[in-house]
């Protein structure tokens, strides 16, 4: 994506931001027979929400103002484990998050950030629209929880740090590093030696701003966007795992809803979601000249000490064990056997 091109879809976002919650005038929001709320913690910038929107602008212009879709970025109503309470109780309706978050509730659904078993885009798509997504969407289905067909992307992670560059394994010893509230990720950073804290994204930026953390680990989109290298000096490209978001529909409310409406709703969540890789797919082009220029530095570690430090510690073991054989065997078709 062309650095014109980005700021185009940074400013668009950030227009309408402070009006998502009323997306619909006056007249429409009052004629509206479904008023349903969405919410993420990506900020207002974020490729997710520029997509996102217009699905729910799209939604309510083919339904002639039938359906309002009401946008809630940035933490607006909550943490994440706090908006995930509120999916299930039926106070938002719908809820973008991490399967690696939902895998306190579904543990099946942190499959996919299993340290470095994706080598590239490529893979993760197959995997996550084939078998291995359906396998989760299933899983996902059994907690009263409806998924749509197509996860959004998160991107590979790396990790950032204030302090110093991680550029083996031993940089991460005793490394304290906001992690999300995951098990999955507090076993991985455990392995590697590193002191993990498990902090929602909400807090994320203050956590590192006062120094009680050294550094934390995202793809690059969401490094610009929330703005975190104003408080990171170092970017070390582990790419150490991908990581997605589902969007979440509270089953009840999403059975009530009449068949033309769902399908109206899943037909622009999707398309949203192949735009959305896309935009990703682009930004991450160039994102790397731009936080250089804002003033991060950039390393890049040999992945393979640090595979060999999780295998020797029985983080793979451990977590294939956990995710049982027929979850391993569905991963496995698309990554090759695990370590």
């Amino acid at each position: 994506m062309t650095s014109h091109t980005n700021r185009r879809l940074l400013l668009q976002a950030a227009a309408g931001a402070c009006a998502w919650p009323l997306l619909a005038s006056h007249s429409q929001a009052q004629s509206a027979e479904f008023k349903l709320k969405l919410a993420n913690n990506f900020p207002a910038t974020h490729p997710t929400n520029i997509r996102m929107k217009e699905a729910a602008e799209a939604i309510q212009a083919e339904s002639k103002g039938r359906v309002e879709i009401q946008l809630f970025p940035n933490n607006q109503l909550g943490g994440d484990t706090d908006m995930l309470s509120q999916v299930r109780s039926g106070a938002i309706d719908y809820f973008m998050l991490s399967g690696l978050i939902l895998q306190t509730l579904v543990p099946v659904a942190g499959i996919n950030g299993l340290a470095f078993v994706f080598k590239d885009y490529p893979t993760v798509w197959a995997a996550m629209d084939g078998e291995l997504g359906a396998h989760v969407r299933g899983a996902i289905a059994k907690v009263n929880l409806h998924t749509f067909d197509l996860a959004f992307d998160n991107g590979f992670r790396n990790i950032t740090s204030s302090t110093k560059p991680i550029q083996t394994p031993a940089d991460l010893q005793g490394f304290k590093i906001r992690v999300p509230v995951s098990p999955l990720w507090t076993s991985m950073f455990k392995a590697l030696g590193a002191s993990p804290a498990s902090i929602n994204f909400s807090e994320v930026y203050s956590s590192l701003q006062t120094k009680i953390v050294e550094g934390q680990e995202n793809p690059l989109p969401l490094i610009e966007s929330a703005k975190l290298y104003e408080v990171q000096k170092y970017c070390s490209m582990t790419s150490h795992m991908w990581d997605g978001q589902w969007v979440l529909a509270n089953g009840k409310r999403w059975q009530s809803l009449p068949p033309e409406v769902q399908a109206l709703i899943s037909k622009h969540f999707n398309k949203a979601a192949l735009a959305q890789r896309e935009d990703i797919r682009r930004l991450n082009n160039g994102l790397e000249a731009q936080l250089k220029a804002k003033g991060m530095v950039f390393n890049y570690p040999d992945i393979k000490p640090f595979r060999e430090v999780l295998s020797k510690a029985g983080f793979y073991q451990e977590w294939k064990t956990k995710y049982g054989p027929e979850a391993i065997g569905k991963l496995e078709k698309y990554t090759g056997k695990l370590a």
